[in-house]
């Protein structure tokens, strides 16, 4: 094997387990990546995406040159140009004059109503800080928000409400101190492997007892000693049921719901109608499992609750996560080690970018926009005039994307995200990007979002930059360059004060934020200042390990677990839950669920794994079918069949498997040419404002062979 001349230690850019990488180079080239088994979050061990997953920073998809389109678009007739034929490749300068133009003269005809941006979930904290500094300090506007609004908006919601806190209370590694723990909504083998070795060796050779709640049979179900499989979208009636049995068999904590939370009352009542056998007959749960779940939980020393996408991704999204949170104050598992409530995030740094600031709700620390003594902080930080930053609250993403006409978004500025594959209802989500007057992708591909662009600036991977990642646990952690640019590729944080100069002399108001910075450790060190949570965490205090958030100084240990005393909001709030069905259930014309997901050979929108060697292991979609489905349809496995919904079609082969239950198929959403979401729904959740991914109806035929490799056979309704 070829030796190494150097070996850059970093954190892996996939799922947000955030697993410590370490890459041999020679030259310009990775060659090997390995792990350091003292890792103290994965202890040498990766998946296939950490460990061979580096690969498309090499791609020859790779845009490595700013890049403007040849035809101008105008709004209501803009186009996808994939085709570098369709583009010229410009300067730096020519490329970010033109974007500091352009935003400039829309911010000044039509207001700060009419700018947006999208966030990374990708990108650094740095990135991330700066993006969303930039348009509340210079367009003076909260449109700001990225891909947690489509992933765990709802978690967020429920526990900002219930406890005031907005991230996993404890270290995913701590299930190895839990007697019982519950894995909802979350197919942990495939989308956190290592957080799934811990939970295996949690329950083969710690004896911990597992209870799945999930409609699929995922891989744990296999160890699990109890799988509920619930129709998607009834998770609330079955979290109640669970509360129910709790309460009527006496098995809460007292002592802890009298010292440490209130409401208990009112909740108490409106769970009075979530009886097992009502349960049953709407989730399709037998009863007995839901009382021997309850009793299980319940009765432990030490319960946990992981869940994920499974639990936020619906229109009741905000009430399945406070389902779960009631569960934990009922019986006292929170607040010690080997306990708590644990939404497992999906991206490398979703949890760093929503503390970062880029949601349109609050500034970095989770500090409410609407707040006038919040907003006086950063605006002190940011030397911006009393009262020059916006009061009200933001657009999420989704209705960024819904308000782009006139009178409303005219500009959108995309920092690696793809609402194109990523949104729901894509047919209509196309015609929103169509209506936008000026687009501007920041991207290291030019993706299916970057194609509808004006303007593309070429960013690099996170092996040819600096900053940090937060992952799940709440742990900081350094990212390191491995690699110089690729071309004329620049690292995000540079791109954006290289922009930000050009926009503020534009403006009139040189120099009011601060936009020159030598490092990224500088820009980590102004948004830590403010956002108290963070201001213990130092680049020196990250060589060796990374923090757990809140570290208050620099002399604080970080927090492994949370809430050992008492909660941000004081107490713990209980609120009274009613059930409300998903809002498109099954009919005779639509008869199957579906719900929508990941693999662990593929990740998010494909942007990085589908330019991967990756994608051979995986090159295709396939749709789950259950068997006695399949044999209603007269389909076996390889059929080539049509899913359609109310809002589009997707040709596609199928899968039939146990893996899925009767009544409910999956579509996995990485794959352009079948994109699930073309199917999905875009009902929101009223509190976060998350859309409904993981239950709408469809129905299947069985297509040819023909409509699979001709993609000009798909009906027009399932085009985009």
């Amino acid at each position: 094997m070829t030796s190494p001349d150097r070996i850059t230690k970093t954190t892996c850019p996939y799922c947000g387990v955030g697993c410590t990488l370490e890459l041999h180079l020679r030259g310009d080239f990775i060659h090997r990546v390995t792990s350091p088994f003292e890792s103290v979050v994965n202890h040498g061990n990766l998946c296939v995406k950490g460990r061979f997953g580096y690969d498309f920073i090499y791609s020859p998809k790779r845009v490595t040159a700013p890049m403007m389109r040849k035809t101008p678009q105008r709004p209501g007739h803009r186009t996808q140009a994939f085709d570098l034929s369709e583009w010229r490749e410009v300067s730096w300068d020519e490329a970010l004059d033109h974007v500091a133009d352009r935003l400039v003269e829309i911010y000044r005809r039509d207001g700060s109503d009419a700018m947006a941006v999208y966030s990374c979930a990708k990108a650094t904290n740095e990135d991330n800080y700066l993006l969303q500094k930039l348009w509340r300090a210079l367009f003076r506007t909260n449109n700001v928000d990225h891909c947690t609004r489509l992933c765990h908006a709802a978690s967020v919601t429920a526990l900002l409400k219930s406890l005031g806190t907005t991230a996993m209370s404890n270290t995913a590694a701590e299930v190895l101190k839990s007697d019982v723990f519950i894995c909802t909504g979350t197919n942990t083998t495939e989308n956190h492997p290592i957080i799934a070795l811990q939970m295996k060796k949690a329950i083969i050779e710690r004896g911990a007892k597992l209870i799945v709640i999930d409609p699929r049979r995922i891989e744990l179900c296999d160890l699990a000693t109890l799988w509920l499989p619930l129709k998607p979208g009834t998770n609330v009636v079955v979290f109640g049921a669970m509360a129910h049995v709790i309460l009527k068999e006496k098995l809460y904590n007292q002592a802890f719901i009298d010292a440490r939370t209130e409401g208990f009352d009112a909740f108490a009542a409106s769970m009075e109608p979530f009886t097992p056998e009502y349960a049953e007959a709407i989730s399709g749960v037998d009863r007995n499992l839901i009382v021997a779940a309850a009793r299980l939980y319940a009765s432990a020393q030490n319960g946990a609750i992981f869940w994920g996408m499974g639990i936020s991704q619906l229109s009741q999204g905000t009430a399945s996560a406070l389902g779960l949170i009631h569960l934990a104050l009922l019986t006292g598992h929170i607040g010690r080690e080997g306990t708590g409530l644990n939404p497992l995030r999906g991206q490398n740094n979703v949890q760093g970018a929503s503390d970062a600031g880029a949601m349109p709700f609050h500034y970095p620390g989770y500090m409410e926009v609407v707040k006038d003594e919040n907003a006086e902080k950063w605006e002190r930080a940011w030397n911006i005039e009393p009262g020059g930053l916006s009061r009200k609250r933001g657009l999420t993403t989704t209705e960024i994307l819904a308000n782009a006409k006139p009178g409303g978004v005219r500009s959108l500025y995309i920092m690696g995200e793809n609402p194109m594959m990523t949104e729901p209802n894509l047919n209509v989500t196309r015609h929103h990007m169509e209506q936008l007057e000026f687009l501007v992708a920041q991207d290291v591909f030019i993706n299916e979002s970057g194609a509808f662009a004006d303007v593309f600036l070429p960013a690099t991977s996170w092996a040819e930059k600096d900053g940090t990642f937060t992952n799940t646990d709440r742990r900081v952690q350094r990212v390191r360059k491995a690699l110089e640019p690729r071309g004329q590729a620049r690292p995000d944080w540079q791109i954006l004060c290289d922009l930000a100069g050009r926009l503020e002399q534009r403006l009139g108001r040189p120099s009011t934020a601060g936009w020159i910075y030598a490092k990224p450790e500088e820009v980590f060190r102004e948004m830590a200042n403010v956002a108290t949570m963070l201001k213990g965490v130092t680049y020196a205090r990250l060589e060796q390990v990374g923090l757990q958030y809140p570290v208050p100084d620099e002399d604080h240990p970080g927090t492994p677990f949370l809430f050992a005393e008492s909660f941000p909001a004081g107490r713990g709030k209980f609120f009274p839950l009613e059930y409300i069905p998903i809002a498109e259930p099954p009919d005779d014309e639509y008869p199957f669920i579906l719900t929508t997901g990941r693999l662990l050979e593929h990740w998010h929108g494909g942007s990085m794994t589908r330019n991967s060697q990756l994608d051979v292991l995986y090159p295709e979609a396939r749709f789950e079918i259950h068997p006695i489905d399949a044999a209603q349809l007269s389909l076996k496995t390889s059929d080539v069949v049509r899913v359609s919904s109310r809002r589009g079609t997707v040709v596609l082969r199928a899968n039939v498997t146990e893996k899925t239950t009767p009544g409910v198929v999956f579509i996995p959403m990485h794959f352009v040419e079948a994109a699930s979401n073309l199917l999905t729904i875009d009902v929101l959740d009223a509190q976060a404002k998350i859309p409904e991914f993981k239950a709408c109806a469809v129905n299947v035929r069985i297509a040819s062979e023909s409509e699979l490799t001709n993609p000009g056979a798909v009906t027009e309704r399932g085009r985009y």
